[in-house]
C-alpha cells in the first residue's frame, strides 16, 4: 500500500454543512480519509495511490458541486539541444499525476497546470532532473534582463562555433582533396589529429552529452546522428593515424566539417531564440515602471511594483495608464489599439474602466486600481502569448522520428556487416572497413540538407519580394494554410483617420472645412489630426482664433472673427437633432463630426480608415488558393460589416477582443483548419502566437512582427498569398530532396555492406547526394 497525503483548496463552501458533505463524499472512496477545513477552505486528505489519483479526488469534489482551482507553473528547463529534448520533458511531466505540460524549446520553458496542491513544485523539478535535464522556477524578468539572457547564450555559441571553424579550416583541404580524386596527404596526419581532436570532443561534447540522454530513455535524436556518424570517422581515422597503416584513408576533415555546420545551426538558433521571445519584452515594456499615487493629498511616484488593488493613480497627459482600474475623476482620451485594435481613442470618464498599458492621450484620469501586477489585460495578454508559443510545429518532429529509425537500423547493418564478413572471409581487418564503409555512406548529411538548403533558397527568394520569415518551421507550414484570419485595422485598411467626406449644410464646402481645421489646430486629437491633413491638401489656410476651449470626449469651440463662438465636435454635443446623412455615415462604419453655432449644425465631417491597395485583390488570391479568409476586429459591427463587403470577405466578426481572437485561431484549428493570422498591432499577438503561422504588416508594431512567423515588410496583403505560393513550391523541392537523400542510401548500403564500396567511394557517393540536394533546391531561385 503506497499512502500519500494531499492538501486541496477548495472553492464555493458557504457554511460547515458543505465541509461535511464533501469529507463524506471523499471517505466513500476506496482507500481514502480526508478531513475539510471550513475555516481554511482546505481538505487534507490521505490516500492510496493504488486505488486512487490526485484527478479522481479532483473530480469527485467537482461532482459535489464545489471546486478546486487550477494552478500554473512555469519552469526554465537547461540541457535540451533539440525539440527531441523537449519532447522527452514533456512525456516525463505529463506522467506526473493530474499535469498537463507543454515544454516550449525555442524559450527553454515547461508550463503546468494542474489542480491546485496536487503537484509539489519539488516533484516537478525532480521528474525533469531524472530525465538527464536541469529545471528552476521561473522568475518574473523585465524586458532589459530578457534581453541580456538571450545576448548571453548567443554569445556562447558564437564562441563555440568560432573555435571549431578556426581548427577544421585547414582540414578543408583534405575534403577538397577527396572530391578532387586525389590521395589523402595535404596535410601530415599527426596535424589532422592534433586538429581534430579539440573538434570532436570538446566543441562536440553537446552531442555526447544529448545522446546520453535520449538514448538513455530509449529514443533518438540528431545528437545521436551527429556523435555517431563523426565518432566513427573519428576512431577509424584515429586507429588508422596510431597504427601506421598508411595505405588506408583517413577522414579527419568529415568528422570536424559535420561537427563545425552542426554548430553553425545552433547558433543561428540561438539568435532565432531571442527574436522569439522579444515578443514578451516588448509586451513588458507597455507596462511603465513607476505611477502617481494620491496618499494622504500628496501625490508620490512609486514602483508599479508596490501598489495594491484600492491605491489611487493619477494618469496625466501621454503617460501610460500602470493598473487596470475605474475612472473617479477626470476625463481623457485613451488609445486602446493594443487591446481592441481600434484605431480612434476611447474617451474615458467617471465610472468607465481603463487598462494598463493603453495611453493617455489628452487629459487627466484619477483612476482607483482594481487590478495590479500580474492580474491586469496586459499580463494576461503576455502570458496567453508564452503559452501560445509552446505549442508545437510537426516539421522537426518529423526529422526525430527518421532519425529515430535510421540510426539504429544503419547501426545494425553495420554490426552485422562487421561479423558476417569477418567470419566468412576471416580478415577482419577488411570486415572492419566494410562496416566503416556502411557507417559512412549512411551518414545523414543529404538528409541534414535537404530541409533546410531548399528553406534557405525559399527564404531568400522571399525576401527579395518583400516577404520575410522568421524560420524554417514558418516556410514550411505556409504552405499548408486552410484557414486564414485578418485582423481589420493597419491590415485590410491603413490604420490611421482620413477625411472621406465633407458636408456642407449652411456655409460652402471650403468655407466649412477652413473653419473646423481652424478650430480644430489647438486640438492634439487623432480626429483633430486628420481635418488638420485634410484642410492642407485643400490648400486651406487657417484662420485665427480666440478662446480656445476643449472639453474631453465631446470636442472643441473657439471665437472666429466674422463667424462668433463655434463648435467642433460629436454632433450631439452641437445639435439634438441629426440629418439623415449623418446616419448613413454611421452605417458606413464612419465617425461623424460636426461644425456649429449656437444649436445650430452647420455642416458634418465624415472620418474612417480608409482601405489598403491591393486588400480586395488579395482575398480573391487566397479564395484561389483554397484558403478561407474571416476577419477579426474589435470595431463596431457596421464598421466591420462595410469593411468586409468592400474587400468581398462573407465571414467576419466584430468587437473581438484580444483573447477571443486568440480564442477564434484555436476554435478554427479544433475544426481540423491549418490557420494563419494576419494582424499588425500589439492586441493581435496572442492570436498571431496561436495561429500555425502569423504574419505580421511591416509598418505594424514591433511586438506584432516579433510575435509573428512571417513579416510583410512592405504591409500589402497580396504578399500573404505570394508567401503561401512560396511556401507550397520549397515543400515540393523538400520532398524531393528528401528522395534523393534516401535513394543513395537505400542502394549504397546494400553495396557497401558487400564490400562492392570500400570507405572512399562511399564518401564520395555521400558527397554526390550532397550536391544533387543542394543543386535541386538551388532549382528554387527560378521561381517567380
Amino acid at each position: 500500500m503506497s499512502r500519500t497525503e494531499l492538501t486541496l483548496p477548495i472553492e464555493g463552501m458557504t457554511c460547515a454543512a458543505c465541509a461535511s458533505r464533501i469529507e463524506k463524499v471523499l471517505n466513500r472512496l476506496d482507500g481514502v480519509e480526508a478531513q475539510v477545513n471550513f475555516a481554511s477552505e482546505t481538505a487534507r486528505v490521505a490516500f492510496d495511490s493504488q486505488q486512487q489519483t490526485p484527478q479522481q479526488l479532483v473530480e469527485r469534489i467537482h461532482q459535489s458541486g464545489y471546486r478546486v482551482p487550477e494552478e500554473r507553473l512555469e519552469l526554465d528547463i537547461g540541457g535540451m539541444t533539440c525539440a527531441a529534448c523537449a519532447a522527452r520533458i514533456e512525456k516525463v511531466l505529463n506522467r506526473l499525476p493530474s499535469v498537463r505540460a507543454s515544454v516550449n524549446f525555442a524559450s527553454e520553458t515547461a508550463i503546468l497546470h494542474f489542480p491546485a496542491g496536487a503537484v509539489a513544485l519539488e516533484t516537478a523539478v525532480a521528474a525533469v532532473q531524472k530525465a538527464g535535464y536541469s529545471a528552476t522556477p521561473r522568475a518574473t524578468e523585465g524586458a532589459d534582463t530578457l534581453a541580456e539572457k538571450h545576448r548571453q547564450a548567443y554569445l556562447k555559441e558564437l564562441r563555440w562555433f568560432w573555435f571549431a571553424a578556426l581548427l577544421t579550416a585547414p582540414l578543408l583541404w583534405e575534403m577538397t582533396a577527396m572530391l578532387g580524386g586525389d590521395a589523402h596527404g595535404v596535410l601530415p596526419r599527426w596535424l589532422q589529429l592534433a586538429l581534430a581532436t579539440p573538434v570532436q570532443f570538446l566543441a562536440g561534447w553537446r552531442f555526447y552529452k544529448g545522446s546520453w540522454h535520449v538514448l538513455r530513455s530509449g529514443g533518438a535524436n540528431m545528437d545521436v546522428l551527429v556523435a555517431l556518424g563523426t565518432s566513427m570517422a573519428y576512431l577509424l581515422s584515429a586507429v588508422v593515424t596510431l597504427a601506421g597503416w598508411h595505405d588506408q584513408h583517413v577522414y579527419f576533415e568529415a568528422g570536424a566539417a559535420v561537427i563545425t555546420l552542426v554548430l553553425l545551426g545552433k547558433l543561428l538558433e540561438a539568435r532565432a531564440k531571442g527574436k522569439t521571445s522579444g515578443a514578451i519584452e516588448e509586451l513588458i515594456k507597455l507596462a511603465p515602471k513607476t505611477a502617481w499615487i494620491e496618499n494622504a493629498g500628496q501625490l508620490m511616484e512609486v514602483p508599479v511594483a508596490q501598489l495594491q488593488p484600492g491605491d489611487v493613480v493619477l494618469v496625466r497627459h501621454g503617460e501610460r495608464i500602470a493598473v487596470d482600474g475605474e475612472v473617479i475623476a477626470g476625463h481623457a482620451a485613451v488609445d486602446e489599439s493594443m487591446l481592441t485594435g481600434e484605431s480612434l481613442p476611447v474617451s474615458k470618464s467617471v465610472g468607465d474602466a481603463v487598462y494598463a498599458g493603453t495611453q493617455n492621450q489628452d487629459g487627466t484620469l484619477t483612476v482607483r486600481a482594481t487590478g495590479v501586477g500580474s492580474r491586469t489585460q496586459l499580463a494576461d495578454i503576455v502570458r496567453l502569448v508564452s503559452e501560445a508559443q509552446g505549442s508545437k510545429a510537426p516539421i522537426q518532429r518529423l526529422a526525430d522520428v527518421i532519425s529515430g529509425v535510421f540510426v539504429p537500423a544503419v547501426v545494425v547493418i553495420s554490426v552485422v556487416t562487421l561479423l558476417a564478413t569477418g567470419w566468412l572471409t576471416g580478415d577482419w581487418v577488411r570486415a572492419l572497413i566494410h562496416a566503416v564503409a556502411v557507417l559512412v555512406i549512411a551518414c545523414p548529411c543529404a538528409l541534414g540538407l535537404a530541409t533546410p538548403t531548399a528553406v534557405m533558397v525559399g527564404i531568400g527568394n522571399g525576401a527579395r519580394r518583400g516577404i520575410l520569415f522568421r524560420n524554417a518551421a514558418a516556410l514550411e507550414t505556409a504552405g499548408r494554410l486552410t484557414a486564414l484570419v485578418v485582423d481589420k485595422t493597419g491590415t485590410l485598411t491603413e490604420g490611421r483617420p482620413v477625411v472621406t467626406d465633407v458636408l456642407p449644410l449652411t456655409v460652402p464646402r471650403d468655407t466649412l472645412l477652413q473653419l473646423a481645421a481652424s478650430l480644430e489646430a489647438g486640438s492634439e486629437h487623432p480626429l483633430a489630426r486628420a481635418v488638420l491633413s485634410f484642410a492642407e491638401e485643400q490648400g486651406l489656410a487657417r484662420l485665427p482664433v480666440q478662446g480656445f476651449r476643449a472639453e474631453v470626449g465631446r470636442g472643441v469651440e473657439a471665437e472666429v472673427e466674422g463667424y462668433g463662438r463655434l463648435r467642433v465636435g460629436v454632433p450631439d454635443w452641437l445639435s439634438d437633432t441629426l440629418p439623415e446623412a449623418a446616419n448613413a455615415f454611421y452605417a458606413e462604419g464612419k465617425t461623424v463630426i460636426a461644425l456649429g453655432r449656437e444649436g445650430e449644425l452647420m455642416g458634418l465631417l465624415a472620418i474612417a480608415d480608409r482601405l489598403r491597395p491591393g486588400s480586395t485583390e488579395a482575398v480573391a488570391s487566397l479564395r484561389r488558393l483554397g484558403v478561407r479568409v474571416v476577419m477579426l476586429t474589435g470595431d463596431k459591427a457596421a464598421t466591420a460589416a462595410s469593411i468586409a463587403a468592400a474587400v468581398g470577405i462573407t465571414e467576419f466578426r466584430a468587437e473581438v477582443k484580444p483573447q477571443d481572437k486568440a480564442a477564434a485561431v484555436t476554435e478554427l484549428q479544433q475544426a481540423g483548419y491549418k490557420v494563419g493570422m494576419v494582424g499588425d498591432g500589439v492586441n493581435d499577438a496572442p492570436a498571431l502566437a496561436a495561429a500555425d503561422v502569423g504574419f505580421a504588416m511591416g509598418a505594424g508594431s514591433d511586438v506584432a512582427i516579433e510575435t509573428a512567423d512571417v513579416t510583410l515588410r512592405q504591409g500589402d496583403m497580396r504578399h500573404a498569398a505570394d508567401a503561401i505560393r512560396l511556401s507550397r513550391v520549397t515543400l515540393r523541392k523538400i520532398r524531393q530532396n528528401l528522395f534523393f537523400a534516401f535513394i543513395y542510401n537505400v542502394l549504397g548500403i546494400p553495396l557497401a555492406a558487400l564490400g562492392w564500396l570500400n570507405p572512399v567511394i562511399a564518401g564520395a557517393a555521400m558527397a554526390a547526394s550532397s550536391v544533387s540536394v543542394v543543386s535541386n533546391s538551388l532549382l528554387l531561385r527560378r521561381w517567380r
